[in-house]
């Protein structure tokens, strides 16, 4: 099978000019998280939802609502609290007393960027109605099934400091996320310069450089991104290391890891690794783009011993053993 590496390239280049306009448009009010929103325009073109972790105040919605500003799509924030029910969520029946029938009220998640505020506050019965939505792309409510609009995007959030009071996604939930991020502080410039822009009379705000029939578009771009079968069978080495640590020369890890990496974690690595690879503006997969994006793939993915919890070992350090252990083709 000849594959023209050239003639994908140069369309990836030509589809892929959009993105340097996204990220310098957010940047006229997000200061610095550039891995945050990198990572949210793979979770767009990959069709990934994202799982966020930080503690609060580390811009998480205003770096949606920008997003959703420039694309020039619709944005709901759902804040999750513990009397939340799955009809506040997806929307339900409405009697009507003027003509004595039912119409239907949508809720909140017919939208194209849906940030599900510190989704660990309510019970499981509403996170399964949000996941539903998220696999299914649709939402039956009564006897009518509606298709949710495109692009569809959950980012969802968890605060990893206080855990008093919730209920943690179910480890087969939390395996529908294609990236989980671990957002950290932003360094003194940056903190400086957010003190700065938030303290003036007026706050920035981004305008609308794309439209979503540019990012589906672009979706369709992002499967056409070349991967050779070296880099596919080196994404399954990774994976079947956290499933079978021995075959690969990693004894040592072989009693801290309880449950490996799903399938879903090799189709997630390959689909983010090429999305990675289009908003770098290349036509083909490199193994630089699959480390990059290996951790935020792999890191729910797997679950560890009650030994390597005595002995403070995480999912993190896990993946990175075999990040660096792995032969790189």
């Amino acid at each position: 099978m000849n594959i023209d590496i050239q003639a994908i390239n140069e369309k990836i280049q030509k589809e892929s000019e959009f993105v340097e306009k996204i990220t310098s448009e957010v940047s006229k009010v997000i200061v610095g998280q550039k891995y945050m929103i990198e990572r949210l325009l793979i979770g767009l073109l990959a069709d990934g939802h994202i799982l966020l972790e930080g503690v609060p105040g580390l811009a998480k919605t205003m770096a949606v609502k920008t997003l959703a500003s420039v694309i020039k799509t619709g944005f709901q924030r759902i804040q999750f609290t513990p009397d939340l029910l799955p009809a506040d969520l997806i929307g339900t029946m409405i009697y009507d007393q003027h003509d004595g029938k039912f119409s239907v009220k949508k809720g909140p998640v017919f939208s194209n960027l849906v940030l599900a505020d510190e989704i660990n506050r309510s019970p499981a019965k509403v996170q399964s109605a949000l996941l539903e939505a998220m696999q299914e792309r649709q939402v039956t409510i009564g006897n009518e099934t509606f298709a949710l609009p495109a692009p569809f995007l959950v980012l969802a959030t968890q605060n990893p400091i206080e855990q008093e009071g919730t209920y943690p996604l179910p480890e087969a939930q939390v395996d529908r996320f294609m990236l989980k991020l671990s957002v950290g502080y932003p360094d003194r410039d940056e903190e400086l310069e957010i003190m700065r822009r938030m303290t003036q009379p007026a706050i920035p705000s981004a305008s609308s450089v794309v439209t979503p029939k540019d990012i589906l578009k672009a979706k369709g771009a992002v499967h056409e991104v070349y991967i050779d079968p070296k880099i596919e069978n080196y994404i399954i080495d990774i994976v079947f290391a956290t499933r079978k640590p021995k075959d690969y020369g990693l004894d040592d890890i072989e009693e801290l890891i309880a449950y490996g990496a799903s399938p879903r974690a090799s189709i997630n690595l390959t689909l983010a690794a090429k999305a990675h690879a289009f908003i770098r503006r290349r036509g083909f997969v490199t193994p630089e783009d699959v480390r990059s994006i290996g951790m935020d793939v792999l890191r729910h993915r797997i679950i560890v011993t009650y030994e390597a919890e005595a002995e403070e070992i995480t999912a993190e350090d896990v993946v990175r053993k075999v990040l660096n252990k792995i032969e790189v083709p």
